[in-house]
């Protein structure tokens, strides 16, 4: 008796397994397609009330934005155009209900049916895979964990705290404005954004983390900055190309790896910053000989954070929070300071006013305290100003939980995604 086979027979077994696993493979893509069909007629439905730019069956809106800077100028258009309330298709399934309107605004942000989703400046629909860059921190999480890490943070935004800041902020500046004085000379035209991205990285890593890192005296792309821009660029991406809307698909792509490796940038950053501060905080036994000894910052309410139950913050969510405030509080801040510049440059009559108040302020010191802010009306009036007409984050994202309906009597089901662009009149 032959007990033993070839290797093409074993290979091929009992009942020859690659057709099945063919089979298997193509119930599953009908089965995902029909439910994604399914989703896309039941939108369709959804929709018919809220009229809009007629969609490509395939791309959707996608070729209507041609990244070149003009995309939220046409998202302005169609809502002037269509009542201020409209569908966008980002390819054939995925759907985001626009805004305009203040009673729409108003409707969807107070309704207890409405959950918040992350943006960094852009569409974000992908909480699991892209919260990005940010991890579940206190801009994304909700219910009882967003009250616990709220209420356990709370004493990091302390006037006490944040005085001390200024001097560290005014420093970052003085570095920033020294490597501008080299360009002066010489005349040379230079990126004003990717310098000011330097110096509030600086800024918050000095104020919020006690880290002096010197990114801006450094040679070459800062890499974490360089990897910020990365994740935003793959995020809008990823909402643009139709396919990437799937996770498997996404992760199995180049820009999926391009992805990871920079979040894996981001995390390492963020875990070296939380590494440093614990390693200078060690033979500190308790928060009362912290605060004796220097002001108290972010990071060290972080570590010492205790609620009644004497539970601190664990390690994944303690990274998160660090990750939430490096990212979006250098980056947004950075975005704001560089549109101020902008707008003070293009009006010449304003900028000369801000700098007669602020040199009166100063009298003979170089730089500015917590009690000179008071006395700079004009300058904060202006800076208010272009934060009004250039946002660093111009729409907010939400989705229902549950049927929401508008003032006009439209509603819409659990599970749709809304954003909510701010309109500027100037």
């Amino acid at each position: 008796m032959k007990l033993t086979k070839t290797f093409a027979e074993f290979q091929l077994g009992w009942p020859h397994m690659h057709y099945v696993f063919a089979v298997l493979c193509l119930f599953v893509v009908v089965y995902k397609l029909t439910i994604l069909l399914a989703k896309r007629r039941e939108a369709l439905r959804n929709f018919q009330a809220f009229s809009g730019p007629p969609p490509h069956w395939l791309f959707g809106h996608v070729l209507e934005f041609k990244q070149d800077g003009t995309d939220m100028d046409k998202v302005v258009k169609w809502g002037q155009e269509y009542s201020y309330v409209f569908p966008i298709w980002f390819g054939p399934f995925l759907s985001i209900i626009n805004i305009q309107h203040p009673d729409y605004a108003k409707t969807i942000l107070t309704s207890s049916g409405v959950r918040n989703v992350l943006l960094i400046c852009l569409f974000c629909c992908f909480p699991h895979s892209c919260t990005c860059s940010s991890g579940n921190g206190l801009l994304v999480s909700e219910g009882q964990k967003w009250f616990r890490h709220r209420r356990l943070l709370t004493p990091g935004f302390h006037y006490d705290v944040l005085k001390p800041y200024v001097k560290l902020m005014s420093e970052s500046a003085e570095t920033m404005l020294d490597k501008w004085e080299s360009y002066a000379s010489t005349n040379e035209p230079f990126e004003l954004f990717k310098h000011v991205s330097l110096m509030t990285l600086d800024s918050i890593m000095k104020c919020a983390f006690s880290c002096y890192s010197n990114c801006q005296t450094e040679g070459g792309t800062n890499a974490y900055i360089k990897a910020v821009y990365d994740l935003s660029f793959l995020i809008d991406l990823r909402l643009r190309m139709f396919p990437y809307h799937s996770d498997l698909i996404f992760h199995l792509s180049p820009h999926g790896f391009r992805y990871r490796k920079a979040r894996q940038v981001t995390l390492s950053h963020t875990e070296e910053v939380i590494r440093k501060r614990q390693e200078a905080l060690k033979e500190e036994k308790e928060l009362g000989q912290i605060q004796a000894k220097r002001y108290l910052d972010f990071l060290d309410i972080l570590l010492f954070a205790r609620d009644e139950n004497q539970q601190g913050l664990s390690d994944e969510d303690m990274r998160a929070e660090v990750d939430t405030f490096m990212f979006e509080g250098h980056d947004t801040t950075a975005s704001g300071l560089s549109f101020i510049l902008y707008c003070l440059a293009c009006n010449p009559e304003h900028q000369k006013i801000c700098r007669k108040e602020i040199m009166e302020a100063l009298h003979d010191k170089e730089t500015m305290e917590w009690e000179d802010l008071s006395k700079i009306p004009y300058t904060t009036m202006c800076i208010k100003e272009a934060l009004r007409l250039y946002p660093p984050v111009p729409g907010i994202a939400r989705k229902t939980t549950k049927t929401v309906t508008f003032c006009d009597g439209r509603t819409v089901p659990a599970g749709q995604w809304f954003y909510s662009v701010v309109i500027i009149k100037e």
